[in-house]
């Protein structure tokens, strides 16, 4: 595990600068990136389903986001290792931003990193069980408690807020630790659940 932690601190340190550098930027030039938003069911727009994940409506929603990310996003990596944490990624991005597309109300734009957020959490959550992990499932237990109140953002409560990107990267993370579980091999260091086959 202490060969992951450094790989996983840089790539999330590097990935909220990355963030922040761009929303500077879209500050810069007078919102022009949010054009790369999610507008639902506009065949155009299947193309920033990816790059609305790391655009944010100013910088106080990029605040929001930021801990949260770092946090979820640091504790996945560590836990999943740099290459599978991506792919878990990129699957919550998708699944996040096609629920957004197809569901999302007329004439809106989504954007942010929440959705990738809300993945992270899911995919914490159930992946000890899937892995049959004691060490994960206390993991998952504790970002429960830590992060279960933001499950109410995955209701549509607010008509400002994305509830959709919410919970299709919920969804997303759930089925990312179904994809990409690691097999259980006989002889695998660490404390499982059941039998190892």
């Amino acid at each position: 595990m202490r060969a992951r932690a450094k790989p996983a601190i840089f790539l999330m340190l590097g990935w909220v600068a990355l963030l922040w550098v761009l929303e500077g930027v879209d500050a810069a030039g007078g919102g022009a990136l949010d054009s790369f938003g999610i507008q639902p069911r506009e065949p155009a727009e299947l193309a920033d389903v990816v790059p609305a994940a790391f655009l944010h409506f100013g910088f106080g929603h990029l605040a929001a986001n930021t801990l949260p990310l770092l946090l979820l996003g640091f504790v996945a990596a560590l836990r999943s290792g740099v290459r599978r944490f991506l792919a878990v990624v990129l699957l919550i991005i998708l699944t996040s931003g096609l629920g957004v597309w197809f569901t999302a109300a007329p004439d809106s734009n989504t954007a942010g990193a929440s959705g990738v957020i809300f993945g992270l959490f899911g995919y914490l959550l159930v992946r000890g069980f899937i892995e049959r992990s004691l060490l994960d499932i206390g993991i998952g237990l504790v970002i429960g408690a830590l992060y279960g109140s933001i499950l109410w953002g995955a209701l549509p409560t607010d008509n400002q807020i994305s509830w959709q990107g919410h919970l299709f990267g919920l969804i997303g993370g759930v089925l990312a630790a179904f994809v990409f579980r690691e097999r259980a091999r006989e002889g695998t260091a660490g404390a499982t659940v059941g039998p190892v086959t």
